[in-house]
């Protein structure tokens, strides 16, 4: 791994490459990545009316690299990236542009207007949002990602079953509420200021890539920032390539993914009781590394010892399911509440309830 200028038309996997995205992905082969994952410049107007009283942007976000002088330019800039995404994206894969409002409605016209078949917007929902400091407009909660298959004929991946185990065997629907990336998921420079102003939560692209790829294939990263799509990626058995102007968000990208451990194999792949008010799934603390993939559950008596994968289902022996089917599976039992049956082993050998993790993790919530 490396930081990398890539030269020739070599598929440079798990590399972060510096330079224009547009020039970069041009000396990619056709047809050689799985899926794009793109949160590309928001656009933002120089209006009075969206600066704070200090003269930064409402949403913090304060990067030159973030405004344009005006709407043709951003829209042939937009224009020309997604057709060289289109070139390297296979036929049957697919696509995640991010965006506010912005720029996410423009986003989405070139999208269509380039021939991919968009499949859902997803929106996520951020639990702590910054605040509309001026009280001029509704708080912006919310971001939207376009999915979307490269045309309509693809044959596109989405693992159903894989999302269906992070979101406790209930459909995972389009609206995701993870909270901002903050705490020591968070990068920040030498003088503890944010390393980047938008930094995204791991747990977001976690469910991105565990949505539609499988171990071994290849996401692609146009703006790849700080390196959150490269490191879960890594993390998750994938192959990664990055690609990012910046010289110092590169280097940090870097150093961010070489850090990371990949999965186990067992652990990257995915699937095919007493009801709690309100309710969290297993997989939200997987996706948010409180009890990352590969943790060991057991039982008190450790008696059973189960793999958590890193779609929330677990497995043991030949059981594979919920943290409750498999429970149930392991006592053969009609059924289990997984949360007061599971448990975490701690440093020195302490056991820690399943359920402590749920409790916490709604507290936070609140």
């Amino acid at each position: 791994m490396g930081v990398s200028v890539g030269t020739g038309l070599d598929l440079l996997l798990d590399q972060v490459m510096v330079g224009d995205c547009i020039d970069l992905m041009r000396r990619l082969p056709p047809a050689s990545v799985h899926a794009i994952f793109a949160d590309p410049p928001y656009n933002l107007q120089l209006k009075g009316d969206l600066r704070r009283p200090n003269d930064t942007l409402v949403d913090g976000v304060d990067d030159a690299w973030d405004r344009f002088d005006d709407l043709p330019s951003y829209d042939a800039f937009t224009r020309a990236w997604l057709t060289e995404a289109r070139r390297v994206l296979r036929k049957d894969g697919t696509i995640w542009v991010m965006g506010s409002y912005h720029n996410v409605f423009r986003l989405g016209t070139a999208l269509q207007d380039l021939g991919f078949w968009v499949l859902n917007d997803v929106i996520w929902r951020k639990s702590n949002p910054m605040p509309n400091f001026r009280g001029r407009r509704f708080t912006n909660a919310h971001e939207t990602l376009i999915w979307a298959a490269r045309g309509p004929e693809s044959r596109y991946r989405f693992n159903y079953a894989a999302m269906k185990a992070l979101n406790e065997e209930v459909q995972m629907r389009s609206d995701w509420f993870i909270p901002l990336c903050t705490g020591s998921e968070r990068l920040r420079d030498d003088k503890g200021a944010k390393l980047h102003p938008t930094q995204k939560p791991e747990a977001l692209l976690h469910r991105v890539i565990l949505s539609c790829t499988a171990p071994g294939e290849v996401v692609l990263d146009p703006f790849l920032g700080t390196g959150t799509t490269a490191a879960v990626a890594r993390r998750l058995g994938r192959r990664y390539i990055g690609l990012e102007r910046d010289p110092g968000y590169a280097a940090a990208a870097m150093a961010r993914i070489e850090a990371v451990e990949p999965l186990s194999e067992t652990a990257a792949l995915t699937t095919a009781g007493k009801r709690e008010q309100p309710r969290i799934p297993f997989g939200h603390l997987v996706e948010r590394g409180v009890v990352p993939p590969g943790s060991i559950l057991v039982d008190r008596a450790r008696r059973w010892s189960a793999t958590v994968a890193a779609d929330g289902s677990i497995r043991c022996g030949r059981a594979q399911g919920s943290i409750h089917q498999v429970g149930a599976a392991v006592q053969e039992a009609p059924s289990c509440n997984g949360w007061a049956f599971w448990h975490v082993e701690q440093p020195g050998g302490r056991l820690r309830l399943l359920d402590e993790y749920r409790v916490e993790a709604l507290g936070s919530q609140g």
